[in-house]
């Protein structure tokens, strides 16, 4: 893969799928293909967040440090996914670890360019924040249902 099939990549993803052809050329423009090697560390909680990244081959899971303990891993994330948000909104920096756990390849996204050019082109910022809420809210949701499984309802609301 070279980094000129990045739009074509692009539309095999629900999150970027029916982008226009000029959208998706200047979401690519920002992004580059890199290698996803097993153990490594991609963020840091309370790192700036200057990047985000959508996965193309094996997993990535989110963590969250828990002190004395080490840390918990919340969700793992494969194919098709994207990994961060917190680059859409300041101060910028990551609320959680990302490791690799499985080693594959990903397209990573400088922010500052992404938002520079949502920033210019307000149809594709506000298509962007669409998308990127939507994953938030499927996020939210599944960690919704995982503290259900682990901590169980209680009684009556």
């Amino acid at each position: 893969m070279t980094e000129h099939e990045i739009p074509e990549l692009l539309t095999e993803t629900d999150v970027f799928a029916d982008l226009t052809p000029p959208q998706l050329e200047l979401i690519s423009g920002c992004g580059r293909l890199t290698a996803l090697e097993a153990g490594r560390e991609l963020f840091s909680e309370g790192q700036e967040a200057s990047v985000f990244y959508l996965v193309r081959h094996g997993r990535v899971a989110l963590e969250l440090g828990i002190p004395g303990q080490g840390s918990a891993t919340l969700s793992t994330h494969g194919p098709g996914e994207v990994l961060g948000w917190s680059w859409l909104f300041p101060p910028y920096r990551w609320h959680f670890d990302g490791r690799v756990v499985e080693r594959g390849s990903a397209i990573v996204f400088d922010a500052a360019c992404l938002r520079t050019k949502a920033e210019d082109d307000h149809d594709l910022g506000y298509e962007l924040m669409k998308r990127f809420a939507s994953q938030i809210v499927e996020r939210l949701q599944a960690t919704r249902l995982q503290a259900l499984d682990v901590y169980g309802h209680t009684g009556p609301r």
